[in-house]
Formats: C-alpha cells, structure tokens, sequence
C-alpha cells in the first residue's frame, strides 16, 4: 500500500471507528491528520546490532504505569548529514521504536512518537519514518502510552510521517 492510501485509510480510521482515540468533539471537527510531506530520504533499511545483553527494562507510561520492553538492539543512520542513532526494543507485538525528535513540542508531538518496523527478507529493519505516528495520548488522556527513553531523544529533526495534532 502507498503512503497515500495508507494516511487515507488511517484518517478515515480516526474519524469513523468506534475504537479511534478520538473523542467524539475532536470527531466532529476532524479533517484529518497533519502530516509531513513523504520523505523518501527518511525511508530507511538499515542494520540493528543486537546487544550482547538483552535486558528487560520498565518503560514508564503518560499515566504512570509501567510496560516491560526488552533492549534488542541499535540502528544508526543519517538525518540531513548528521549522525543519529535509535535503541529498538521489543515485546511480545515485534518491535518497537518510540523517539522524540528536535521538532518535539513544536512541530512533533512533545512527548514523542512511534516506529513498528519490521525486519526484511534480507535482515535488516525497515525503518521508515514516513510512517511514524503518535500515540493515542497525544489525543486523549484516556490512553497509557510509553514515554520513549532518554537514549532515543534525537537531536535531529524527523520531518516525516505526523505532526502534532491540534
């Protein structure tokens, strides 16, 4: 599916689903999704070095709880000639990439966004940030969402994938 399509069907996801994380005010006003423009530079398959240790950690939620993840392994890439490196954790659902950009709290959500990337037939981890979203407590206080680690706040902009919601 094309990133297209793909936004499409999400907007149409949050605005008529009984299980969007919308409210139904935010519903009545929806017009879908800020987004960047697709970046093809920020499209990327890259290699993850596993840790020698795979630890379990606690990741701290919006709400205060706490979600068990395990430190997998790390990704390192470009953004616009500048080094940037990712820790990619897993759980029982694959992957996970929760980040927080330079744009955050500005043109990114303040707390953070997320990755689900998957490992390609060749290995590597497709990571493409056109498909970062938020998480569902970027729109309601309902939602427990994991607060991405200190060790993947980029110094970097991600100009890919959603914006903040207003």
């Amino acid at each position: 599916m094309n990133l297209a399509d793909y936004r499409r069907q999400k907007d149409q996801f949050f605005e008529r689903d009984p299980h969007s994380p919308l409210t139904p005010e935010q519903k009545r006003d929806f017009k879908g999704m800020p987004y960047f423009s697709e970046n093809p530079a920020l499209a990327l398959e890259l290699v993850i070095q596993e840790f020698e240790v795979q630890e379990t950690i606690q990741m701290q939620t919006s709400t205060g709880d706490l979600r068990t993840f395990t430190r997998f392994g790390r990704i390192e890439f470009e953004v616009e000639g500048q080094p940037a490196s990712l820790t990619v954790y897993q759980s029982e659902h694959g992957f996970f990439l929760p980040f927080v950009d330079a744009l955050a709290g500005s043109e990114t959500y303040g707390a953070g966004r997320y990755l689900d990337p998957k490992t390609l037939p060749n290995g590597k981890l497709d990571v493409d940030f056109n498909l970062a979203y938020n998480p569902y407590c970027a729109y309601n206080d309902l939602y427990s969402c994991p607060l991405p680690p200190a060790e993947n706040r980029l110094a970097v902009p991600i100009r890919a994938g959603e914006k903040s919601f207003k």
